[in-house]
């Protein structure tokens, strides 16, 4: 089966994250922000709820080399149509692809920009006709229009297009191709922004951990053990939890993974500390929050999968406190440095790197052999990247626009590179020289480096 997925506004970072969930398959970018998966099982809707750097995904029904209107609704016809008889069905169209899109005079409101393709694809007559078929097959139907050539997350949920209800059908443009598609799910946006912004216990000062970010750096360390056919526990580590961000969406995962199979039982126990008597304050406030609003409370007869404990913890000194070679992975964003302007990023990148220093030689301690660490280290710019920034900008530590990044002592660790093999040269993905990730929002003094280590003895 193939499988087309929509990345983030970070494509490398997506496309690590879906290459370490999905480990067993085969991986292709077709454009920056579309990778198409061949893999031999079926992905369902609820995953999207655990990969954070995905907008959309949904399954490629058919490829056509003849691409005119008439070959397109043949194709849409075959996968699309609703089967039961309803009130409404909704539908809409997404174009991606390289072909320049022509407006088209049209009298239905709405529809001007979102138009054809210069090989002749009408997407108003495909709409109209499609809408035809289906009120001839008693399927009374709207068409979900939008002023751009794809349908937005947001227009694809609130108009119910992946339910039994609707359908949000792709074009994808590829190699004088044209792959045809359904949305099977679209990224949970309500609930992100909820466990963003909706959490009790924030510390904005400090600099919060998107939600998106955690799950990333979470499936990036514990994904590869969801494929282990053994039962097992394996010990989960945020030396420096703050809100708890990583804490709370790891305990999430039980929520949107099959955690059981076969009889086996998998688990994940999660161990939240800090140096800050407020910070594992704030982290217990916002886990019994998560538990609350999402039901993880465990009985006498279904404990859960996924337990935590929460320790104050200086992680320079973390293991006086924690057995040797016990832990499986560390998951965390240290303290990135001041976040306003003032400072002198020479000092502060001189002072976090001994923090990191010392704190990397106690995680070797205390990590299994091969274990691994996904850990955020700061990047400080002279000036801000724009969203409009070359791309390559954004990926190369050696940039003007970037003044002072971390590089704190690895003894003992290797740095891993998350990108499949086939696609390290790719000239869409962006990694640093070290192999690492940057991500970053606009008008942000400190962006953020993401590094996945491994311990070798």
């Amino acid at each position: 089966m193939k499988y087309f997925f929509i990345l983030g506004t970070n494509p490398t970072l997506s496309l690590a994250e879906l290459a370490a969930v999905f480990n067993h398959g085969e991986f292709s970018l077709i454009q920056k922000n579309i990778a198409f998966l061949d893999i031999d099982y079926e992905i369902r809707a609820n995953i999207i709820k655990k990969i954070g750097g995905t907008i959309k995904f949904g399954l490629i029904h058919s490829e056509l080399n003849s691409i005119t209107t008439k070959d397109i609704l043949k194709s849409v016809v075959s996968f699309s149509k609703s089967e039961k008889k309803q009130s409404k069905f909704n539908f809409g169209f997404s174009y991606y692809g390289k072909s320049k899109i022509y407006p088209v005079n049209s009298s239905i409101t709405g529809i001007t920009p979102q138009s054809e393709l210069s090989r002749g694809i009408n997407l108003k007559i495909l709409g109209m006709e499609f809408k035809k078929l289906l009120k001839l097959a008693g399927i009374n139907s709207r068409w979900v229009i939008s002023r751009a050539p794809t349908l937005s997350s947001v227009v694809v949920e609130q108009n119910k297009l992946v339910t039994d209800k609707g359908a949000e059908i792709v074009m994808i443009e590829f190699n004088k191709k044209l792959f045809l598609g359904k949305t099977i799910a679209v990224q949970p946006f309500k609930e992100l922004s909820f466990r963003d912004y909706g959490r009790p216990a924030r510390d904005d000062r400090s600099g919060m951990l998107p939600p998106k970010l955690a799950q990333i750096m979470i499936n990036l360390a514990l994904a590869p053990f969801l494929y282990q056919e053994e039962d097992w526990v394996k010990i989960v580590l945020d030396p420096f939890c703050g809100s708890g961000t990583i804490i709370t969406e790891a305990l999430l995962m039980e929520q949107f993974h099959s955690l059981v199979k076969d009889g086996i039982m998998k688990r994940f126990h999660l161990i939240g500390s800090d140096i800050s008597d407020q910070a594992i304050c704030n982290t217990k406030t916002n886990i019994e929050w998560i538990k609350k609003n999402y039901e993880l409370q465990a009985t006498s007869y279904e404990p859960r999968a996924t337990s935590c404990e929460l320790r104050k913890i200086d992680a320079t000194q973390i293991s006086k406190q924690i057995q040797p070679n016990s832990v499986d992975a560390i998951i965390t964003e240290p303290y990135l440095g001041p976040q306003r302007n003032g400072f002198e990023i020479a000092k502060v990148v001189k002072d976090l790197e001994q923090l990191y220093s010392k704190s990397l030689m106690e995680f070797k301690k205390i990590l299994k052999p091969m274990g691994r660490i996904v850990m955020i280290w700061p990047v400080f710019q002279k000036k801000s990247l724009s969203s409009r920034s070359n791309a390559s900008d954004r990926g190369n530590l050696t940039n003007a626009n970037i003044k002072g990044s971390l590089s704190p002592n690895l003894s003992g660790f290797k740095i891993i590179n998350p990108i499949p093999a086939n696609l390290q040269k790719n000239i869409f993905l962006k990694l640093t020289a070290r192999h690492t990730m940057i991500y970053g929002r606009e008008k942000q003094r400190v962006w953020r480096e993401i590094v996945v280590l491994e311990k070798h003895n």
